[in-house]
């Protein structure tokens, strides 16, 4: 059985809990506090479990150089790239904002620390889990300092080898026990070609005691739900208020009506995944009163004769007699009473025969 721990307050995940929900809302906001504020109440009314953003003190993720860079994209805020992201970047105060709505919402509010002071930043916040992106998922030093805060950690793991994600497997759990490692393809939007749904099969062999989820960038939501069938605990999932605003993470997003679908689809796979026990079910006994073939008789076998093979066969009767699959444990045993030719073949008309059920 998988790690169970608690992510955020009173929500559980992994084993048999439900897939937990992750609506990322990251930069998609514009650099609009109100348009967060209707993503936030967004994710929430479709669904999902946890509104997340995107948190960087950009002098400690870029150098200079790459902040002075010029930023010539249809999707820039600025002539710089620096002056694109400050652009997109919230305050320490906008955080707290943002935070109090999605309190008062009722949706678990997190981000990921995309730089060590960001990190520090969200700690203080006082986030109930720390997400690390795939551009750090590799960055050791910063996943040292992640763990050893002691929060729930989700782990992205895009752009990343297996070997790597072994080495990071290992720094986390040194120090911090509660931790989901998420399969990951950084590509915007991404082909379904490159998804490689099968690494979370992997991962479930090469981890076997945290869960595992799925963060996704492709287009629709037939991946993402067909990763939660194979077991994916945590998935993630861009989202947007409109595919067509500036940003290169819109086109790659969920709009309200795709999430709503996701959340619905996840709850119905999670429905139908069961137990793994394989029996008939209650549900399936009008269909066995109605078409569940029994042993007839192909002659006439009068009381006391020795059944053999040659005499049995199989049909639905009336009324319902011994199951097919014991027909072997009849042959060799004597019949009670007289059985008419095409009679069902009952327990009790069968001398020794203990499965009476």
């Amino acid at each position: 059985m998988p790690l169970k721990f608690e992510l955020g307050p009173g929500r559980m995940i992994g084993g048999s809990y439900p897939c937990f929900i992750i609506a990322e809302i990251g930069q998609n906001h514009q650099g609009d506090i109100e348009i967060a504020k209707k993503m936030i109440k967004m994710a929430k009314d479709c669904g999902a479990d946890c509104a997340k953003f995107q948190k960087s003190e950009l002098e400690f993720k870029f150098n200079k150089r790459a902040l002075e860079r010029p930023y010539n994209s249809k999707h820039s805020w600025g002539k710089t790239y620096g002056d694109h992201k400050r652009h997109l970047e919230f305050s320490h105060e906008q955080y707290r904002q943002l935070q109090k709505y999605a309190k008062e919402v009722g949706i678990f509010f997190t981000a990921s620390g995309m730089d060590e002071m960001a990190v520090e930043f969200l700690d203080e916040l006082d986030v109930p889990f720390f997400k690390v992106a795939s551009c750090d998922a590799n960055n050791f030093p910063c996943l040292e300092l992640t763990a050893k805060k002691g929060r729930p950690m989700v782990i992205s793991s895009g752009m990343q080898s297996m070997a790597t994600m072994r080495r990071v497997y290992q720094t986390v759990k040194e120090h911090n026990q509660n931790f989901t490692i998420l399969q990951c393809t950084s590509a915007y939007p991404l082909d379904p070609e490159d998804v490689n749904l099968r690494v979370i099969a992997e991962y479930q062999k090469e981890f076997p005691d945290i869960p595992i989820g799925y963060s996704g960038h492709e287009r629709g939501i037939s991946i993402t739900v067909a990763a939660v069938a194979m077991g994916a605990k945590v998935v993630e999932r861009h989202v947007t208020l409109d595919k067509s605003w500036k940003g290169n993470d819109h086109e790659a997003s969920l709009e309200p009506s795709e999430l709503t679908e996701l959340v619905r689809a996840i709850r119905l796979v999670e429905r139908a995944q069961g137990t793994g026990i394989k029996q008939m079910l209650p549900c399936e006994k009008a269909c066995h009163d109605k078409l569940g073939k029994s042993v007839v008789a192909k002659v006439a076998i009068p009381k006391g004769t020795v059944l053999s093979m040659d005499m049995l066969g199989v049909k639905v009767g009336e009324p319902k007699g011994v199951s097919p699959e014991d027909m072997g444990q009849l042959v060799g045993k004597a019949v009670t009473e007289d059985v008419e030719e095409d009679g069902s073949i009952t327990p009790r008309m069968v001398d020794g025969y203990n499965n009476k059920g």
